[in-house]
């Protein structure tokens, strides 16, 4: 293995872990509305991290992971939770090119969609499944939506300083 396609790796590897441990810290600290039939999951933010680098796709499933077990989600929460996750994350890294509000759709729309009925039959909550859409989606509008493009217009200045992705980048083949 080159150098360089390890080094590439390891940076990987490292942008994973740190937004996994951003997603979990985020959960934790927020953890009074990161749950339940009404939730503004703050950590939902970071879905838009994708449109940077495509680590940040198992670093959000790892997070969101960590965190519903943290969190004291059953079991089903921790799969399907962490599955919409990272459909979001995929979704997000695919229109990684257009609008940043558009970029966002993804993960609302999974989340909106998946976590009703875990509500429903993983915890018992009784209200139309709709309704429950419709809470949870607009929780998901606020983490993803404005607090994710709040994010992007910050991180988007630094982008090659903290999405760096290779050492080599840059450097011609001169003589050393």
């Amino acid at each position: 293995m080159s150098g360089r396609t390890e080094h590439n790796r390891i940076l990987s590897l490292t942008q994973a872990a740190m937004i996994a441990a951003i997603y979990v810290v985020l959960t934790y600290v927020f953890s009074a509305f990161s749950f339940g039939q009404v939730q503004i999951r703050i950590a939902e933010a970071l879905t838009i991290l994708p449109v940077f680098t495509p680590a940040a796709i198992p670093g959000l499933f790892v997070g969101c992971l960590i965190g519903n077990i943290a969190g004291g989600a059953v079991l089903p929460d921790i799969i399907f939770g962490s599955i919409a996750t990272l459909i979001g994350a995929v979704g997000t890294r695919l229109l990684r090119r257009r609008n940043p509000v558009l970029c966002t759709l993804p993960p609302i729309v999974a989340n909106t969609i998946i976590v009703p009925f875990v509500l429903r039959f993983a915890y018992g909550v009784n209200l139309p499944i709709p309704f429950m859409m419709l809470t949870v989606g607009i929780g998901e509008v606020v983490g993803c939506g404005v607090f994710g493009v709040l994010l992007y217009s910050i991180l988007k200045r630094y982008k090659e300083v903290i999405f760096k992705t290779s050492r080599f980048e840059g450097r011609t083949n001169t003589a050393k």
